[in-house]
């Protein structure tokens, strides 16, 4: 659950480039934020906590020269919320210094650290860093240090680095989290997590930057490097179809905005119910909003107006706006629910405790029914690939049957879509797929890190 962007713009101002990038994938880390700018001689890096727009300003920017930049926006799943975990990071080997960003999680942090030299001193408390130190202390060039890491790490990652005159990119033999490559008008090159971020400074999307593909970029243009690793299969997150990546957003071509329309259809042919209208949750429910009602043939309408900034604030409410829980993030269109027969698509219930807020506040705004249909089938299961799921404990349709969750979010009727309609309607192969909080099966997660993580 972070963004990632790399830029290598040859006469141009690379970290106000990946400022904006950034600007565009801010949805997937709010926590603390990072540019690291080369000029071909030396990295200068600035990051703290906090949204980008709080923490960049023209000052600051203009000290970040250089025609290469990698940016981070973090939303921490290993080591904790505080600034010395913040991206990226700066190392030092023998080559040259360099700048990392990593998005994902690791499933073996705990093996590669013991690898570390004993001397090897670890400032921070994330994955991230153990993957970083690897490259230090590996031998040969960076892309022979690369491919060691390639080689050695389970789980995911996705990373973009840069020297004082080079830009990595790179992704785990698996592609659980997605990296993308795209052109700029001027022959340089941008990297970002998703293609959402190419669009707003001017790139053009070329394609997926392969799983346990290196990418290389130096004033003589763009190298690629495969690595293979036994036994490693394609497995991008679901998660990120569901809910996790903007709408506005393609992966392998195919638009997040259709498949999650799609599923919306699907999940009105699998779960219809006799209502007046159809809202969405905003707003990554919207697409499937809109699919659900143009299938059932139902109006749409807007039912919550979402609050877009109060969501992630490090100001808290007092006790009885607390108290007042959804109301702080939705406020509802009392006009278009009244009297109504009201659907309400969601995208996933995970804890089950914003769900019964919602129906409640649908109900006091007036709708006669509430019906709730979920984008996705139930999850079961923790993520341990860099989503910030929840555990056993935690998840609602762990514990509690599909009927049991109806009674507890007070719905008058709970569709889920299937699993099988989700694979369809996001148009790739099962097998491509990593559907670990859905089925319980990852692709690179060791039973040990699975029961360890669960108990912790």
């Amino acid at each position: 659950m972070c963004g990632i962007t790399g830029v290598f713009a040859p006469g141009r101002d690379a970290a106000r480039l990946a400022f904006f990038a950034l600007y565009a994938l801010q949805h997937r880390g709010q926590e603390s934020a990072g540019i690291a700018a080369a000029d071909g001689g030396t990295i200068r890096s600035h990051k703290e906590m906090g949204l980008l727009g709080a923490i960049f300003d023209e000052d600051i920017l203009g000290e970040l020269t250089g025609h290469i930049a990698i940016g981070h926006t973090r939303y921490s799943t290993t080591g904790s919320s505080m600034v010395v975990n913040a991206q990226p990071l700066l190392e030092r080997t023998e080559l040259g210094d360099f700048a990392f960003a990593h998005n994902g999680n690791l499933t073996n942090t705990d093996e590669l650290r013991e690898t570390l030299a004993p001397t090897t001193v670890l400032q921070a408390t994330s994955d991230s860093e153990v993957l970083a130190k690897l490259i230090v202390e590996a031998k040969g060039s960076m892309v022979d240090r690369i491919t060691s890491v390639l080689k050695r790490a389970r789980g995911a990652y996705s990373i973009v680095l840069s020297t004082e005159s080079e830009l990595y990119a790179f992704r785990d033999p698996w592609g659980v989290r997605p990296l993308c490559l795209g052109q700029l008008n001027d022959n340089g090159y941008v990297v970002a997590s998703e293609s959402c971020a190419l669009g707003t400074i001017g790139a053009q999307y070329v394609r997926e930057i392969d799983r346990g593909e290196i990418i290389r970029i130096t004033a003589d243009g763009l190298e690629s490097y495969h690595v293979e690793v036994d036994q490693a299969q394609p497995a991008l997150c679901m998660f990120e179809y569901i809910y996790f990546a903007r709408p506005d957003s393609k992966f392998n071509d195919r638009s997040v905005y259709m498949a999650r329309y799609e599923m919306g259809r699907r999940l009105a042919r699998e779960h219809p119910v006799d209502a007046d209208v159809v809202m969405a949750v905003p707003d990554s429910a919207v697409a499937g909003g809109i699919g659900y009602a143009t299938e059932s043939g139902l109006p749409y309408i807007e039912g919550l107006i979402k609050n877009r900034y109060i969501g992630r604030t490090f100001i808290s409410p007092d006790q009885r706006m607390r108290a007042r829980g959804v109301h702080l993030k939705f406020n509802p269109v009392v006009e278009n629910l009244q009297g109504q027969r009201v659907i309400v698509v969601d995208d996933s219930i995970v804890r089950g405790t914003t769900t019964p807020r919602i129906v409640a506040l649908l109900r006091e705004a007036g709708a006669a029914e509430v019906h709730l249909r979920i984008t996705s089938p139930p999850i079961k299961h923790p993520c341990y690939l860099g989503v910030d799921m929840a555990t056993y404990d935690e998840l609602i349709a762990a514990n509690y049957t599909v009927e049991e969750i109806r009674q507890k979010t007070d719905a008058d009727s709970l569709g889920y879509l299937s699993l099988e309609g989700l694979i369809e309607s996001v148009g790739r192969k099962r097998e491509t797929m990593c559907l670990g909080c859905l089925i319980g099966e990852y692709p690179n997660v060791p039973a040990a890190h699975q029961l360890h993580a669960a108990r912790a």
